[in-house]
C-alpha cells in the first residue's frame, strides 16, 4: 500500500519544499531532531528477542548467520519502502500543509482525503493504520510481556512465592491494553510523545548499552568494530536531540 500511494503520487510531485526559505542553522536543527524520530519510526527491537530465540530453537549454531542475514534484509525493505513513501508526500505537499498536519496530530493519509475530496486515501488511511498500529502492539506487546513475565517470575522466586503464570500474563494483558487506551484516549502528540520520551530511552538501549557491553561482556567482544564510534555518535545524538 505504501508503495502503490508513493508511485501514485508522482505525478502531484512539485518543487513546493525546495523554495521555503530556510537558513542553514535552521536546516541543521532540522536535521538533528529529527534523528530522535528515526530512531523511533525504524525501531522494532521488541521482537528482536522473540525472534532470535525462534531461530536458536529452530537453527542452533547457525542462527546468529540466518538472523543478521534476515535482519539485513528486512531493514533494507522497511527503510526503503518507508522512505519512499516519505519522500513522496514531503514531495506532494506544501510546508504549509505539513505543519498542518503535525499540528492537527493526522496522519499525512488523511490530509490528502481532506485535500483532493478522494475517498480512497480516506479508506487507505484506515487500513494502513489499522495494520501499521495492530503489528507495532503485537511486536511491543512480545516484548513488552517477555520483560514484564521475567521480572514478577524472578521477583517471585526470590522471595520463594509460587508462580501462576496465567495469572501472570492476565494482569500483563490488562496493564498493557489500559496503558495504550489511555494514551489513545488522551490523544498525545504522537510526535512529541516520540522526540521527548520515547527516543531518548530507545537511542539509550540500542546505541550506547550495547557498545558498552561489547567492552564489559566477554561474550560480546567480538563484536568490537570501529563502526562502534558511529553508533556511539548517533546514539548521543538522538538522546541530546530532544532537548
Amino acid at each position: 500500500m505504501l508503495f502503490g500511494t508513493s508511485v501514485y503520487l508522482i505525478p502531484q510531485w512539485n518543487t513546493g519544499q525546495f523554495e521555503a526559505t530556510v537558513s542553514a542553522g535552521d536546516f541543521l536543527k532540522t536535521v538533528f531532531l529529527t534523528i530522535p524520530v528515526l530512531v523511533f519510526a525504524f525501531n522494532h527491537s521488541p521482537a528482536i528477542s522473540s525472534f532470535a530465540s525462534s531461530y536458536r530453537k529452530e537453527l542452533g549454531d547457525n542462527a546468529e548467520h540466518q538472523t543478521s542475514k534476515t535482519l539485513m534484509r528486512t531493514t533494507m525493505m522497511l527503510v526503503g519502502f518507508t522512505m519512499f513513501f516519505v519522500y513522496s508526500c514531503v514531495l506532494t505537499l506544501s510546508p504549509a500543509e505539513l505543519l498542518e498536519a503535525k499540528a492537527a496530530n493526522l496522519p499525512i493519509l488523511s490530509i490528502f482525503a481532506e485535500r483532493t475530496d478522494n475517498q480512497i486515501f480516506a479508506w487507505l488511511a484506515q487500513v494502513v493504520a489499522i495494520v501499521a498500529i495492530s503489528s507495532s502492539f503485537f511486536g511491543h506487546y512480545m516484548g513488552t510481556r517477555e520483560g514484564l513475565r521475567g521480572m514478577i517470575v524472578n521477583r517471585a522466586r526470590a522471595q520463594g512465592k509460587q508462580v501462576n503464570m496465567k495469572a501472570i500474563d492476565k494482569g500483563i494483558i490488562a496493564f498493557i491494553t489500559l496503558s495504550v487506551w489511555a494514551v489513545a484516549y488522551a490523544n498525545v502528540s504522537v510526535m512529541g510523545m516520540i522526540e521527548s520520551l520515547v527516543a531518548p530511552i530507545l537511542a539509550m538501549i540500542l546505541f550506547i548499552l550495547p557498545v558498552f557491553a561489547t567492552h564489559k561482556v566477554p561474550a560480546m567482544a567480538k563484536y568490537r568494530s570501529k563502526a562502534n564510534i558511529f553508533t556511539i555518535v548517533m546514539g548521543l545524538i538522538a538522546i541530546t536531540g530532544f532537548s
